[in-house]
C-alpha cells in the first residue's frame, strides 16, 4: 500500500515567514541599521534544521522503519528531502507500544501506512501484537492502539481501506487473521476470519491487490503460495487449488502490479546454489486461481532474492538479493513477462543483509532497509536504473534490527 503525501515541516514554514518579513522591511526603505537588526533577529528565530530544509533540499516526506527493537519496540523516522537524502526526524524513534524480537524477521511488509495517511501499522513480533500509531502533520507519531495479533510472531501486515490482515509466523501457530480499523485507530478482530496454516508454514508476506478483492500470502517453510478472494465482510475464500506450489524454494516477497491487479510477482529466495534466484509471475484469475505467465520463473542471476517492489507505472520491478548484496532490475511487459536489465550493488558491507525496500510516492527514489548494519540505503531511480546516493546509507537508532520500511 503506497502512501502519497508531500508535507513540509512546520519549521520550514517558519523559515519562509521570517524571510518574507525581512524582505518586507527592505522594501520600506528603513535605515540600514534597523534593516540588518530585524533581519538578523528573524534569522536567529529560525531553528537550524528549518534553515537546512529551506535550502537546496526541502523536506518533502518521511521514511519510517519498524526497528523491531528487543523489549520496547520503536519506529525509526526520517525527514525525507527533495534530493533523496534522509535526516533523523525530531523525537525519533517513537515507541510502538509492543515489543520487538531484537533479531531480523524473515518477512516483507512488517510496517504499513493506511491509504488515507492517518495511521501507521506495525507488527510487534516479540509480544504477538499489532501497534497502530497516529501520523501527525510534521511526520511525528503517537500511539493509537495495541492489539493482539491473533497468533504468535506476527511478521507481515496488509492494509486496504479499513481492512487489515496480519500474517502470524509462529511455529505451530501460523495463520492469517483479519481486523477492521476504526476511525480512532483501534483494530477490531473480524469474527471467523482466521485462516490456519501448516505448523511449519512460516508465512513471510501477506498482501492485497490494488482493488482489495484478492489477498495472497507466501509460505517460506512449505514453498507454497496462498490465494484468496475477499468477501464484503472482509472474510477470505480460498481459491480453487490453493495453496499453489511455488516455482522455486522459499517463496518470499511478493507484489501485485499497480497497473494490473491480476498480475502477481513472487521472489523465490531459497533456491539452492549461488546465483540461482528467480522471480515468478502469475495471472490471478477472477476466483483467485494462480497461473504462471509465459516462461516464468525468470532468472535473477543473484542469490536469495527476497524483497520485491514495483514502480507505480507498472513498468519496472526491483528485487533485493540479501544473499549477494545486489538489487536486480527488471522491465515488465504488458503481459507480465519479465526481462532482466541487470543488477546494482548495495555499497555498504558489500550489500549482504539488505532487506525490505520501498519507492518514494513520486518514484524518484528507492529506500532499502539494510538490517545487518542498522541503516537505510537510498538510490536514485531513472527508469529501470538505480544509482546509490553519495550520502547513503543513513543510520537508524541504536539497537535497531529493522524489519520493514514505508515511505511518504
Amino acid at each position: 500500500m503506497k502512501f502519497v503525501s508531500h508535507r513540509r515541516g512546520r519549521t520550514a514554514a517558519r523559515a519562509r515567514d521570517a524571510k518574507r518579513q525581512a524582505r518586507h522591511v527592505l522594501t520600506r526603505g528603513r535605515a540600514s541599521a534597523l534593516i540588518l537588526g530585524l533581519a538578523a533577529a528573524a534569522a536567529l528565530a529560525v531553528p537550524a534544521s528549518a534553515s537546512a530544509s529551506t535550502g537546496a533540499s526541502p523536506v518533502v516526506g518521511h521514511v519510517y522503519v519498524n526497528d523491531n527493537t528487543k523489549g520496547t519496540n520503536t519506529i525509526g523516522a526520517f525527514d525525507r528531502h527533495a534530493d533523496g537524502s534522509l535526516t533523523p526526524a525530531a523525537r525519533s524513534p517513537f515507541a510502538a507500544g509492543g515489543a520487538g524480537t531484537g533479531a531480523g524477521l524473515a518477512d516483507q511488509g512488517a510496517i504499513q501506512v493506511t491509504p488515507d495517511g492517518r495511521f501507521l501499522i506495525a507488527v510487534d513480533a516479540g509480544s504477538n501484537q499489532i501497534s497502530v500509531l497516529r501520523i501527525h502533520g510534521d511526520g511525528s507519531l503517537s500511539l493509537a492502539s495495541v492489539t493482539g495479533s491473533g497468533g504468535t510472531v506476527p511478521d507481515s501486515v496488509a492494509v486496504h481501506g479499513h481492512l487489515v490482515y496480519v500474517a502470524n509466523s509462529g511455529a505451530g501457530d501460523a495463520n492469517y487473521t483479519g481486523f477492521l480499523l476504526g476511525f480512532n485507530g483501534r483494530l477490531f478482530p473480524i469474527p471467523r476470519s482466521t485462516v490456519t496454516l501448516a505448523a511449519n508454514a512460516a508465512p513471510a508476506d501477506v498482501l492485497f491487490n490494488g482493488t482489495g478483492t484478492k489477498l495472497a500470502g507466501t509460505e517460506v517453510g512449505t514453498s507454497v503460495i496462498d490465494s484468496f478472494t475477499v468477501g464484503s465482510g472482509g472474510r477470505l475464500t480460498a481459491a480453487p487449488g490453493s495453496p499453489f506450489k511455488a516455482q522455486g524454494l522459499g517463496p518470499f516477497g511478493s507484489e501485485f502490479r499497480p497497473t494490473d491487479p491480476d498480475q502477481l510477482f513472487v521472489s523465490n529466495a531459497h533456491n539452492v546454489g549461488a546465483g540461482t534466484g528467480t522471480i515468478s509471475a502469475f495471472r490471478d484469475s477472477f476466483n483467485g486461481t494462480l497461473t504462471p505467465i509465459g516462461a516464468s520463473p525468470f532468472a535473477d542471476d543473484q542469490t536469495a532474492p527476497c524483497w520485491v517492489e514495483i514502480t507505480q507505472d507498472g513498468q519496472f520491478l526491483f528485487t533485493v538479493n540479501t544473499g549477494s548484496g545486489e538489487i536486480s532490475r527488471y522491465q515488465i511487459a504488458p503481459d507480465g513477462t519479465l526481462t532482466l536489465l541487470g543488477s546494482t550493488p548495495v555499497a555498504a558491507t558489500g550489500g549482504v543483509g539488505a532487506v525490505d525496500a520501498r519507492l518514494s510516492p513520486d518514484g524518484r527514489f528507492l529506500y532499502v532497509d539494510e538490517s545487518r548494519i542498522g541503516k537505510v540505503g537510498a538510490f536514485a531511480v531513472n527508469g529501470g536504473n538505480l544509482t546509490e546516493l553519495g550520502t547513503s546509507p543513513f543510520a537508524l537508532p541504536a539497537g535497531a534490527t529493522p524489519a520493514g520500511i514505508v515511505v511518504s
